[in-house]
């Protein structure tokens, strides 16, 4: 043999050698470093969870009726893994099953589908759970009919019937809230994306139905539960050949409001009442909102919106049809503390508090004439009536227009006139700040909104948010108005000369606007509502609060919601005993007068306040009335708003006055206590308690929607 041949053989073997060396090594290594790390993988890919929701929690009113239930429904399911034994795929079954629902075949197997793949129909309508359960494929199936699927188990292998919650509206006494009790619907990705990679069995999974709105998304923690997980062991095949593990589900928790079911009912036909007053005298009645609140501790007992929707047609997913209806109608979204307008003359007392306490006098009098002259510019009263000198409170009771024109005017001059600063501090919209007004209350609701107070800053972030469009305007002077009306197009384009030079200047119609609760100022109900709360109990702004607690589906108290302050409000308190002494004449001698005549004043004293604002680009007016009572031991403030509406003596006025009577059981120029829709005559206290026997019943009329698991016990009046 040569030595080239030598050669090669030598190469050879140390290839071989080497090649030997690494798989051994490689071997070492799978064997005794990484063996562990893919035993780990090889039983997580033999194990599955199959989940079974918990039973979410009730939301209850403060004495325990249910808002917000749950009922059974019997759900017909699938077992797709079963199907794939039948000979042709469990196509004959489903047939069958489609005929005994009486639906297609095409819709069955659209359900079977996982959402994404091909063919797949929306959420949801197609399947977006484990592969290992069944598929819900029908709801609230006839006994009769899920008896016949379960006896004919030959005809149906794999099909199911099964008692499933069902989320339920009992509407004690007639009362909606729906949008304070909002719905639930899927989860979104965006929640699943912000859990990250946890392993808690409380994380959220893609079948899940979460609180989208309302309470229902206040506390969706504490009403969902905890879902039981089983662990199940799958062979290759993806067969289930085992149960490795198990835990149960852990029913939600209850939510108990301060929401008084009577009243809610009372609040609710009261402002419908008041849109059909509008309506009847040729309104439009568009919208409105009515909140009741406890003055004393920041409760709220009440709150209605208008338009309002029925919560039942989210219960299994809402429909194209039902959802383009409730957009049209616009009343997703509540007025109570979601919809900001202006407030118009109740927005006096802050102006009045302001003045106080920048040396106005009390108890001189003041011009009130039909008009009040700026320049070329002329603002009125309304209907144009004089009442010649008249002191302030009376100018409160008359609702004075140029009075407080007049209020604001000095004090616009006092702090420099056009050459007033633009971040200096106004003090009608400092007086209106320190009452809440212009800031999210803190209610636990989703989405509230701030509001804003018209002042020398907001017009100047006004001026810099819109300044570009109003030169543009300035600059083309609306050509499209001016080939119809050249006149107004001349209007329109002076204006936007003006604005686009100097509209962050804070002028003399801005300050006598903002006086009577005009110009850029808007308030939501709610907010408006606390302030008066604040001005009844001798200056505490409270945070308005729905949930009074959580108890546990045992009726263990879990947390109980202590009334939080947000502080005394920065007027002086001889600018809130004038208040409080001057607001009390309004439903005697002023302009609610004919809306409270023969109510029993001198046994209920109420302190109020209307408003008629006009709603800047709209032609129309927002009816607004404000009132606390009794005014001489404060416990109830009632705000009610109706947009496109007349007078607020004429509207508001009257559902106020109705919902004050039920408070108290006023009946003509009777008070009987025992008429009150408190069946004590006030608000309950402390948390409801749960019979030990769990029995279904309310504390009045024992209606109550059907048990599930004994999680809907029996309520018992608080102590």
């Amino acid at each position: 043999m040569s030595d080239r041949s030598n050669l090669r053989l030598v190469v050879l073997g140390v290839l071989v050698f080497s090649l030997l060396c690494t798989l051994g090594a490689r071997l070492v290594y799978l064997q005794l470093v990484a063996g562990e790390s893919f035993k780990a993988q090889a039983v997580d890919n033999s194990t599955r969870d199959l989940v079974t929701p918990a039973v979410r929690g009730l939301i209850l009113d403060q004495d325990g009726r249910p808002l917000v239930a749950n009922r059974v429904s019997l759900v017909v399911s699938v077992d797709r893994a079963a199907l794939r034994k039948q000979d042709d795929d469990g196509a004959a079954v489903l047939q069958r099953l489609a005929d005994a629902l009486g639906t297609t075949l095409a819709d069955i197997q659209g359900r079977l589908l996982n959402c994404g793949t091909e063919g797949a129909p929306p959420l949801p309508l197609c399947w977006n759970g484990s592969p290992y359960e069944a598929v819900p494929v029908a709801k609230d199936v006839p006994d009769r009919l899920a008896l016949q699927i379960l006896e004919r188990s030959t005809d149906f292998p794999g099909v199911t019937a099964q008692l499933r919650a069902v989320r339920e509206y009992p509407t004690p006494y007639g009362s909606n809230a729906a949008h304070l009790l909002g719905y639930i619907g899927p989860v979104t990705a965006e929640q699943l994306e912000a859990q990250g990679d946890s392993t808690e069995i409380s994380r959220l999974r893609a079948t899940d139905l979460v609180g989208r709105s309302g309470l229902e998304a206040q506390y969706d923690t504490e009403l969902r539960g905890i879902p039981g997980v089983t662990t199940v062991n799958v062979d290759q095949g993806g067969r289930v050949v085992g149960s490795a593990e198990k835990s149960p589900p852990q029913a939600g928790n209850y939510v108990v409001t301060n929401i008084d079911a009577p009243l809610q009912a009372v609040v609710e036909r009261e402002l419908r009442s008041a849109i059909d007053r509008v309506r009847a005298q040729g309104g439009a009645g568009e919208s409105g909102a009515a909140v009741v609140v406890d003055t004393t501790n920041g409760h709220v007992l009440a709150m209605a919106s208008y338009p309002t929707y029925d919560p039942t047609i989210w219960v299994g997913g809402i429909s194209t049809t039902d959802f383009q209806e409730l957009m049209d109608s616009k009343g997703l979204s509540s007025n109570a503390w979601q919809g900001a307008l202006p407030p118009g003359s109740t927005y006096k007392v802050f102006t009045t508090a302001a003045a106080i306490d920048q040396g106005f006098s009390e108890t001189k009098d003041y011009k009130c004439p039909a008009e009040y002259r700026i320049g070329p510019q002329v603002f009125r009263n309304s209907d144009s009536i004089g009442y010649g000198r008249i002191s302030l409170a009376r100018a409160l009771e008359v609702s004075c227009n140029t009075v407080f024109y007049g209020l604001g005017d000095e004090i616009w001059k006092s702090f420099g006139g056009y050459d007033t600063p633009v971040d200096s501090i106004d003090p009608i919209a400092q007086a209106a700040e320190a009452f809440g007004l212009g800031a999210e209350s803190g209610i636990d609701l989703p989405a509230e909104r701030a509001g804003r107070v018209h002042s020398p800053l907001s017009k100047r972030l006004n001026w810099e948010q819109n300044k570009d469009t109003w030169c543009a305007d300035a600059s083309s002077g609306y050509p499209e108005v001016r080939l119809t009306d050249p006149k107004k197009a001349d209007y329109f384009t002076a204006l936007a000369v003006e604005n686009c030079q100097d509209g962050f200047r804070w002028r003399q119609g801005d300050a006598v606007n903002a006086s009577i609760g005009q110009g850029d100022t808007a308030t939501t109900p709610l907010q408006l509502a606390m302030a008066y709360a604040a001005i009844a109990n001798g200056g505490t702004l409270w945070q308005p609060q729905i949930a009074r607690g959580i108890l546990s589906a045992t009726g263990e108290v879990v947390k109980e919601f202590a009334p939080v302050s947000r502080g005394q409000v920065d007027v002086s308190q001889g600018a809130i005993t004038f208040l409080q002494n001057s607001l009390p004449g309004v439903p005697v001698n002023g302009t609610a007068a004919p809306a409270f005549k023969g109510f029993p004043l001198a046994q209920i004293p109420v302190a109020a306040k209307t408003g008629s604002a006009q709603i800047s680009g709209k032609d129309q007016t927002a009816s607004w009335m404000a009132a606390y009572a009794p005014a001489n031991a404060p416990r109830y403030a009632v705000v009610m708003m109706v947009t496109q509406s007349a007078t607020a003596s004429g509207t508001s006025a009257p559902g106020v006055r109705n919902i004050i009577e039920s408070l108290f059981g006023v009946s003509g120029r009777t008070v009987d206590q025992a008429k009150s829709v408190f069946p004590d005559g006030q608000p309950a206290v402390g948390m409801p308690r749960l019979s030990a026997d769990g029995t279904p019943a309310t504390p009045e009329d024992g209606e109550v929607p059907t048990s599930l698991g004994g999680v809907i016990p029996t309520m018992v009046r608080r102590d």
